[in-house]
C-alpha cells in the first residue's frame, strides 16, 4: 500500500481547510497528502457563519455579509450596527469546488475512502473525526435551517436578526434567526441549546413551519434548501496518540458558548502550516484557556437556568457590539471581558464559579 507524508481523516471543513492553507503555501510540493473521506460527492450542506474579524481564505464563498443585526426577547429587542466586524455566511458548496479545484492540480495529493487503503504507519496524521459515541445527555447545539425564496420582497436584506427568543422555551433555550441573502430570499434557523436525547425538540419541520408563518407573516414561500447540525457543546474524547495531532471540533476548536468553529479552524490551519516541519515538537494550539474557562462557568448557568438566558444574552449585547463580538471571537482583551462580565447577573454566575 502506498506511503503518505500526511494523512487528513475527514474531508469536511477543518481537513479541506488545512490542506487548502498547506497547497497554497507550497508545502505539498515535494510532500504527499491523503485525505480519508468516504462521501461520494461534495455539494452545498451547510452555511458557516461567524464574524468576521480576520481575513480569511474564502472570502470568494460568502454568500452575504451584514454591519446591522437584531436582539428580541419577548420583552425587549434591539437592533445594532457593527461597521469592523462583518458578520458573513459562507455557502459549503462554493468552499467544496475552490478547494477541490486548487487540490486537483497537485499529483501529491490524493482522496480515499477509508484510512485502511493506504499505509499510514510512518504518516503525520491530522484527525478531524470524534472517536465513538458522544454522549447524548451532554449539552449540544441542534438546528435545522431552511432557505426559502417568497413570493413577494418581504425581507430587509441589510439586517440580520441574530437570535430572536419569541418562541417555546421548553424549559431549554430555543432561538430562531433570520439571514437575509435578498429581499425575497432568507436562510431561517431553529436551535437549540440542549441535550441531544429528548427528540420533542426535534420538531423542527414544525417549528420551522410556525414561525415563517406566525412570527414573520409570511405564507407562501418555495423551499430551497435545508441544513441540519448538531455541535457539541463539550470536549469530547480524542484520538491520543503521538503522531495523531487533532482539528477542527475534535481538535477544541469549537467555541463552546456559540458553536463558532469555521474562523478556529483556519486560524488553527494556518498555526499548522506555518510549523508543519517541526508540528510534532511544537506547542499545542487552542483559542484560549480563559475562553475554556469562562465557558464552563457559563455553560453551568445556562443548562441550570435556561429561563433566564434569553435575558442574559440580550444584557450581553447592551456592551458595545465590537466588545461583544470580540469576545464571542475569542479575540477579547481583559478589559472587555470585564465589560461583558459586568453586564450578567452575579448571584447565579457567582454560584456557579464556586462550582467549578
Amino acid at each position: 500500500m502506498k506511503e503518505f507524508d500526511y494523512v487528513i481523516i475527514g474531508g469536511g471543513c477543518a481537513g479541506l481547510s488545512l490542506a487548502y492553507e498547506l497547497e497554497i503555501n507550497d508545502k505539498l510540493i515535494n510532500k504527499s497528502l491523503a485525505i480519508i473521506e468516504p462521501r461520494e460527492e461534495y455539494k452545498r450542506d451547510k452555511t458557516w457563519s461567524f464574524w468576521k474579524v480576520f481575513d480569511h481564505n474564502f472570502e470568494d464563498c460568502v454568500i452575504k455579509s451584514w454591519n446591522n443585526f437584531t436582539i428580541n426577547t419577548k420583552e425587549n429587542s434591539k437592533e445594532l450596527t457593527n461597521k469592523d466586524f462583518p458578520y458573513q455566511s459562507i455557502d459549503s458548496g462554493k468552499f467544496y469546488d475552490k478547494i477541490h479545484s486548487k487540490l486537483a492540480r497537485n499529483s501529491n495529493i490524493n482522496f480515499y475512502e477509508n484510512l485502511n487503503d493506504i499505509n499510514s504507519e510512518n504518516s503525520i496524521i491530522f484527525n478531524s473525526v470524534f472517536e465513538g459515541d458522544l454522549n447524548k445527555s451532554n449539552l449540544w447545539q441542534h438546528f435545522q435551517g431552511i432557505e426559502i425564496e417568497t413570493t413577494k420582497d418581504v425581507f430587509n436584506e441589510e439586517i440580520m436578526n441574530l437570535m430572536d427568543f419569541n418562541c417555546e422555551q421548553r424549559n431549554q433555550v430555543h432561538f430562531f434567526y433570520t439571514l437575509p441573502f435578498r429581499k425575497n430570499r432568507a436562510l431561517i434557523e431553529t436551535t437549540w441549546l440542549s441535550d441531544f436525547k429528548d427528540r420533542s425538540f426535534m420538531d423542527y419541520d414544525q417549528q420551522l413551519e410556525s414561525y415563517i408563518k406566525i412570527n414573520l407573516g409570511i405564507k407562501n414561500y418555495n423551499l430551497k434548501f435545508k441544513e441540519k447540525g448538531a455541535i457539541p457543546l463539550f470536549y469530547p474524547a480524542k484520538i491520543k496518540d503521538g503522531l495523531v495531532i487533532n482539528i477542527g471540533s475534535a481538535g477544541g476548536m469549537t467555541r463552546l458558548s456559540t458553536g463558532y468553529t469555521f474562523l478556529n479552524i483556519q486560524e488553527h490551519s494556518k498555526y499548522i502550516t506555518n510549523n508543519i516541519d517541526i508540528i510534532k515538537k511544537v506547542k499545542k494550539f487552542n483559542i484560549g484557556k480563559k475562553y475554556e474557562f469562562l465557558d464552563k462557568i457559563f455553560l453551568r448557568v445556562l443548562k441550570n437556568n435556561p429561563e433566564k438566558m434569553p435575558d442574559i444574552f440580550f444584557k450581553m449585547f447592551q456592551c458595545s457590539p465590537d466588545t461583544v463580538i470580540k469576545f464571542l471571537s475569542n479575540k477579547s482583551n481583559m478589559f472587555d471581558d470585564l465589560k461583558i462580565i459586568s453586564k450578567m447577573p452575579k448571584l447565579i454566575f457567582l454560584k456557579a464559579l464556586f462550582k467549578s
